[in-house]
Formats: structure tokens, sequence, C-alpha cells
């Protein structure tokens, strides 16, 4: 059974910064790029296991997946049959604050 896909509100604020960001430059690229994030977490329904642990962490639930310079840090709750992507945030950055 195929597990829930859910955005916090913090990654949503986080995909519409880098969107924006992206923007001033292209608004295609922007709106590409953008998409190209929301796609890479579509598998995570099927295989929620499919990213690294989040080294800063080391939590069994807390993974990410990395797309470009991007990390889309989520949560996985088995009981729940949940993913939650937590942030989308640039590696540069640092480490993602969940």
């Amino acid at each position: 059974m195929a597990y829930k896909l859910i955005w916090s509100p913090a990654s949503l604020d986080d995909l519409s910064d880098i969107v924006s960001f992206i923007a001033r430059d292209s608004r295609d690229r922007a709106e590409a790029f953008g998409y190209r994030l929301i796609t890479a977490t579509d598998k995570l329904q099927d295989f929620p296991e499919v990213g690294r642990l989040v080294p800063e962490y080391e939590v069994p639930t807390i993974r990410e997946i990395i797309v470009r310079s991007y990390r889309i840090v989520y949560r996985v709750n088995h009981d729940r049959k949940l993913v939650e992507i937590a942030r989308v945030w640039r590696a540069t950055r640092g480490t993602p604050q969940l």
C-alpha cells in the first residue's frame, strides 16, 4: 500500500522561495526546477526509504533525497503510512532546521 505524501508548511515556503529566487533570472527555468523538485518526491509514496539518512541527525525516520544542490528532507511514519516533506534546503546553507 502506498504511503500518503504531504508537504509541511515550511517545505512549501522553501519551495516557493527557491522558485522565486530562480525566477529572477528565468521564469521558465524556475518553473521547470520547481516541478523537478516536486516530481523527485513522487517515488517516496512507494519507496519511502529510498533516500539516505540525514547525516546530521542519524535518525532512521529522517531521510533526504538530493536534487542538484538541494536537499529534500522528509520524515517517514510507518505506523501511519505517511511521508512528510519537512524542508527543501540548499546544501550550501548547512544543516536544515526541522
